[in-house]
C-alpha cells in the first residue's frame, strides 16, 4: 500500500491543529496534504479508490478522534517523525536522546506523563540536525535559541515555531527553486524582516509563500527579538534548511542504492 507522507509544512501545521488556538482541524490538515498529493485522483474521481490504497497509521486515526490533545507519547513522536519525508527518526534514536544526548530538555515529560509538542518539535529538529551536525553542535545550538532547557518562556522563539519557520521555508526555497546559499539566505531575511514589513503594510517576499508567517504571534515575538538574537535565528534557519537539504540528499542516496542492491540480486 501507499505510505501517507507529510512536508515539514505539513507536519508543523498538523502539529499547530492540535492546540487550543487553531481555528483548523486536524482532519482538515490531513485531508488537505492528502488531496495535494493526489490530484489526479480527486480531478478524475477516483479519490476514494486512492484513499483506499493508502496506508493510514493508527496515530493519524487516533489524532483526528481525539477531542482535545493531551500531550504525546514517545511512540506516538516516532509514529508522526515517520510519516515526514527524508526522515530516519526511530523509537529507539529518540530513546536515547531522552535519557542520555538531549537529557536536560526531554528528559522529563511537561505534559503530565507525556510531552508537550514543543519537545516533539525538539525531537524532530534534532532528527534533521543530526543529518549535518554532531550532538554537541546540537546542544550548543539549543543552548542558544532556548536558553534554559525547563522553560519556554526566554527561548528566542519556541521549539515548535522554528520547527514550523524552517519547515515553512524549505517549502519556499523547493518551490521557488532556491538552492544557491546566497539566495537562500536573502530568503531567511525577507522571512524574518517581513514580520515588520507586514505590519505596515508592506508584503516581504517570504509572505507571498503563504502559511505560517502570517501568525500573529511570531510577528510580535520576532518584533520584540534584539539584534543579536534575530541574528541567531536568522543562522539557526539557514543552519537547519541546509540539514534538511542534506536529509533529502541521504535520502535520495539510499534510493539508489536499494534500486541497485535489488535489481542486482
Amino acid at each position: 500500500m501507499e505510505s501517507f507522507i507529510l512536508t515539514r509544512r505539513q507536519m508543523s501545521l498538523l502539529m499547530a491543529s492540535l492546540t487550543e488556538q487553531s481555528t483548523i482541524c486536524p482532519l482538515a490538515v490531513l485531508q488537505q496534504a492528502w488531496g495535494g498529493a493526489h490530484p489526479a485522483a480527486i480531478a478524475e474521481g477516483t479519490a476514494r479508490e486512492a484513499l483506499l490504497s493508502t496506508h493510514i497509521p493508527p496515530i493519524l486515526g487516533k489524532i483526528i478522534k481525539a477531542s482535545r490533545f493531551r500531550g504525546l507519547s514517545l511512540h506516538e513522536i516516532a509514529e508522526l517523525g515517520a510519516l515526514v519525508e527524508y526522515s530516519t527518526i526511530s523509537i529507539t534514536a529518540m530513546q536515547n536522546w531522552v535519557k542520555r544526548d538531549f537529557r536536560e530538555y526531554l528528559g522529563s515529560p511537561r505534559q503530565g506523563k507525556k510531552y508537550s509538542l514543543n519537545q516533539a518539535a525538539l525531537l524532530l529538529m534534532v532528527d534533521d540536525l543530526k543529518a549535518a551536525l554532531d550532538f554537541e553542535s546540537i546542544r550548543r545550538l539549543f543552548g542558544k535559541l532556548f536558553r534554559h532547557p525547563d522553560t519556554d518562556a526566554d527561548d528566542i522563539m519556541e521549539p515548535f515555531q522554528v520547527y514550523g519557520a524552517y519547515a515553512e521555508l524549505f517549502e519556499y526555497c523547493r518551490s521557488e527553486g532556491l538552492q544557491e546559499r546566497e539566495r537562500v539566505a536573502r530568503a531567511i531575511s525577507a522571512w524574518i524582516e517581513g514580520f515588520e514589513g507586514t505590519a505596515g503594510g508592506q508584503a516581504g517576499e517570504a509572505d507571498r509563500a503563504g502559511g505560517l508567517p502570517v501568525s500573529g504571534k511570531w510577528r510580535s515575538r520576532i518584533a520584540r527579538l534584539g539584534l543579536g538574537e534575530r541574528e541567531t535565528l536568522r543562522q539557526t534557519l539557514h543552519i537547519a534548511l541546509v540539514a534538511v537539504q542534506a536529509c533529502a540528499c541521504q535520502a535520495l542516496a539510499r534510493q539508489y542504492a536499494n534500486a541497485v542492491l535489488f535489481l542486482d540480486a
